[in-house]
């Protein structure tokens, strides 16, 4: 490359094709476009966007929460949309050829878009993998197809990859960099306008109109179990969006004797931060819930169809789901799936949760353990990881020269 060219490159801007599915990907999303825009200058991103992108300067083509779908059986349901929306980015990311498509998350959406991309000379990056060594691990072949590198949230998983020749990097979560290794749980609960005593109960039935339409039932009715035998206790319930709220707000009140919950809109870490013990979807929930040092009970509850094919096919290589029993390598957290997600069965683990107070305090030495050790600076050790695939530097030259 001539030095008249070498400076024509590294003048123009980095253009970064992105494609986020819901509420953690555009989180993720953000904090990595800041990251890159610090180590790069000019920066130009343009995909599937999530309020918190197109903040940090994202032109959004789709909004992030169109990919909020899951199991299978919800997928097949939204099948249509979901591949007129992939030809349509297919074919917006081929014309703008940027230097590299990042997915992130949604690997069932993301990972067949990128190995086009992949085939046409784009390079591509998948940012937090997919539970391959979990589930349909025969994946693993078509994830190193479809990217040149895997980043990697949990430091388990790049093992896997390396076992079947797959580029991957362990980059820490971003999320245990923003929430601190002590949370205030007085602040918050003067920020959320709650009394500061007392013991109080977050319920986090997800993000997904079809995660709260299957666990807003059965976690109202815990709060109830909890309230009849704890009554001076406290609940609140962050919601994601004004559907979410609205579902979750009907089954209070279609519940008889169902107690007051502080019902907020968004204000999922405030909440976790002012609680003592929560009732969580499992998620990404899960693993903030941990980062904040609360105990938990997790539930998982999906169709009837979609459960009854996790059960039976062989498709899961795990004994658990939630992320912090993952990460701990053993059951830490009590976890409920489908028709085990009752309202008294979530309500009296979690009382048997908080009454064994050194129980408590040796969960929070594990959670603070696992903190730490997620805790790397994610967003910018991707940045960086980002740049090194690409072959640009944090200056804008060319590495390649």
């Amino acid at each position: 490359m001539t030095a008249t060219a070498l400076r024509a490159d590294t003048a123009r801007p980095l253009r970064v094709g992105i494609v986020a599915g819901e509420h953690s990907g555009d989180t993720l999303g953000a904090a990595l476009i800041q990251a890159l825009r610090a180590r790069i200058g000019r920066l130009e991103c343009f995909g599937v966007a999530g309020p918190k992108m197109v903040a940090a300067g994202a032109q959004a083509w789709a909004a992030a929460d169109e990919l909020g779908v899951m199991g299978l059986t919800e997928v097949v349901r939204h099948l249509p949309r979901l591949l007129r929306l992939r030809g349509s980015l297919k074919a917006r990311f081929l014309a703008e050829r940027p230097d590299v498509f990042i997915g992130i998350d949604a690997p069932e959406f993301n990972l067949t878009l990128a190995r086009a991309l992949k085939s046409a000379g784009i390079r591509t990056v998948q940012y937090v993998s997919p539970q391959v060594w979990a589930w349909r691990q025969g994946r693993v072949r078509s994830i190193g197809a479809a990217v040149d590198l895997v980043l990697c949230l949990l430091p388990f998983e790049t093992d896997f990859y390396a076992a079947h020749g797959v580029h991957a990097e362990f980059v820490g979560h971003p999320l245990a960099d923003a929430i601190p290794l002590q949370c205030d749980r007085a602040g918050a609960r003067r920020a959320l306008g709650l009394p500061e005593d007392g013991v109080l109960v977050a319920l986090l039935p997800g993000s997904r109109m079809g995660e709260v339409s299957r666990l807003a039932g059965p976690f109202v009715a815990a709060a109830r179990h909890i309230h009849a035998r704890m009554p001076g206790w406290g609940f609140v319930a962050p919601m994601a969006s004004r559907a979410t709220r609205e579902a979750f707000e009907k089954e209070i009140a279609q519940l008889p004797a169902a107690p007051a919950i502080h019902v907020t809109d968004g204000q999922a870490q405030a909440a976790l931060a002012a609680a003592d013990g929560v009732i969580v979807a499992s998620g990404t929930a899960t693993l903030e819930t941990l980062l904040t040092g609360r105990p938990m009970v997790v539930a998982y509850k999906t169709s009837a169809i979609t459960a009854f094919l996790l059960r039976t096919v062989g498709l899961v290589k795990v004994r658990y789901f939630s992320q912090p029993n993952l990460l701990a390598g053993r059951a830490v957290v009590p976890e409920f799936f489908q028709e085990q997600v009752t309202g008294e069965a979530l309500a009296d683990a979690l009382l048997q949760e908080l009454s064994d107070r050194t129980h408590v305090a040796q969960l929070l030495n594990e959670f603070t353990t696992i903190h730490r050790t997620l805790r790397l600076g994610g967003a910018a050790r991707a940045a960086e990881a980002v740049l090194s695939v690409i072959g640009r530097r944090p200056d804008g030259a060319d590495a390649r020269t």
